[in-house]
């Protein structure tokens, strides 16, 4: 919750100070700043790199901060890790209460830790020593030293002066330490506002990640056979798809008989999630490449299909008629006034099915691969290798990103003439 508020703070302040101080400075007063945004015209809305450049920057500092990197100037408050200690407060059946101290030493999970040497008091309640790692919890059987233990019938009825009782918790400055229902103590140290390793790595330990694996592999492949191959199966899914889905749609755009026999399974279909489809595609297929192959063609078909219907349907049917008047043909129409005219839709409906097809890729290869990057995903996760894991979710995301941005660039120089009447 509080990197959520801290980002939207950020947001806030960064858009202020690069609207009203550093725009003011870099302002033109020419055609151009006249421009106004324009609905259907994309020239006049192009991405704030300053708003890029500083998203970027906050989400790796919020990442940095909340996991101690040692690459942001800042931090989030960390666990605790020392010595500490707190009070409990015994009743014996008789009535008569007794104090011992708890002493308490935590430490970084993974280091050498000695128990430290105490005086046990005097007294029925003995003082007692726990060791416990940052982030952990431990229970303790306060009595095993007592004169008088829970068998005796004996309980804690305060910590560090607060009532408590079965079932019951309080937190002090030494942590929180609950009573359970048998009597027990289970003592947390606090935790501070930076998340665990095992929840959440460093950016420097998934960077050191990427070099390892680049470099020695990953479960018998390296870092690049097993994207490459992710990579592979989504190319040839959309391409399958869009081989189909494209003159599918066209066919549904142009025909009204096609339009009619196609629309119910198309719309059928398209809400369907491609994930739910991997049961019967194994049962179909089987759990090798033939079947990956065919999921990610359904992801991509029902996508192009609707896209290219679209693109047929969206074609302003002035000119159409101007065509016509000039004597073309359908052939001609098909050619020169719907097929370019319908190419925005269908870019845009490819990127849509790319990002669809990365998806599923991933979930596919959950299902009895040997090589890939969703596979590479699934066995970090079940030994709890989370570095691992965002390392493959990052390089999914990076990789998936790079491919919009060619195709953009393609539609910029292959539909120049989108948003335009």
């Amino acid at each position: 919750m509080i990197p959520l508020v801290l980002y939207i703070a950020i947001f806030a302040a960064a858009f202020f100070i690069v609207r009203l101080g550093v725009r003011r400075l870099t302002e033109r007063h020419d055609y151009t700043a006249l421009k106004t945004v324009t609905f259907g015209d994309e020239s006049a809305v192009r991405p704030d790199r300053w708003a890029s450049v500083i998203s970027i920057l906050t989400i790796f500092l919020l990442w940095g901060a909340f996991t101690g990197s040692k690459w942001v100037p800042v931090h989030a408050p960390g666990p605790f890790v020392g010595d500490t200690q707190f009070t409990y407060t015994s009743e014996a059946p008789d009535g008569t209460r007794d104090d011992a101290t708890v002493f308490v030493r935590v430490f970084e999970v993974g280091a050498e830790v000695a128990e430290p040497e105490i005086d046990p008091g005097d007294g029925f309640a003995k003082n007692d020593t726990i060791t416990v790692g940052a982030w952990r919890t431990k229970l303790l059987s306060f009595d095993q030293n007592d004169e008088i233990t829970r068998k005796d019938g004996a309980h804690i009825v305060a910590i560090d002066g607060q009532p408590v009782e079965a079932g019951g918790e309080v937190r002090t400055d030494a942590g929180r330490i609950a009573i359970t229902s048998k009597g027990s103590i289970n003592y947390e140290p606090p935790k501070g506002m930076q998340m665990e390793p095992i929840w959440l790595p460093p950016p420097e330990a998934v960077v050191a990640r990427v070099a390892e694996i680049a470099g020695r592999g990953y479960q018998n492949f390296t870092l690049w056979e097993h994207l490459g191959w992710s990579l592979y199966r989504v190319i040839l899914g959309f391409i399958l798809g869009a081989a189909v889905g494209i003159p599918l749609g066209y066919a549904m755009g142009l025909s009204d008989w096609f339009r009619g026999w196609f629309d119910p399974i198309v719309e059928f279909m398209r809400p369907v999630p491609p994930l739910a489809l991997i049961p019967l595609v194994i049962i179909w297929a089987g759990i090798g490449e033939s079947g990956k192959i065919i999921l990610l063609f359904l992801a991509a078909l029902w996508i192009m299909t609707i896209a290219a219907r679209a693109g047929v349907s969206g074609v302003n049917i002035t000119k159409v008629h101007a065509a016509y008047s000039l004597g073309a043909s359908r052939w001609q129409i098909l050619r020169h006034v719907i097929i370019p005219n319908s190419l925005p839709e269908i870019f845009t409906g490819a990127r849509v099915a790319m990002g669809v097809c990365w998806g599923t890729v991933v979930a596919a290869e959950l299902v009895a691969a040997e090589k890939g990057a969703g596979m590479m995903i699934m066995v970090a996760s079940r030994f709890q290798l989370t570095d691992i894991v965002i390392m493959g979710i990052i390089l999914i995301g990076v990789i998936g990103y790079g491919i919009d941005i060619l195709f953009r660039i393609a539609e910029r120089w292959l539909v120049p003439w989108k948003g335009r009447s």
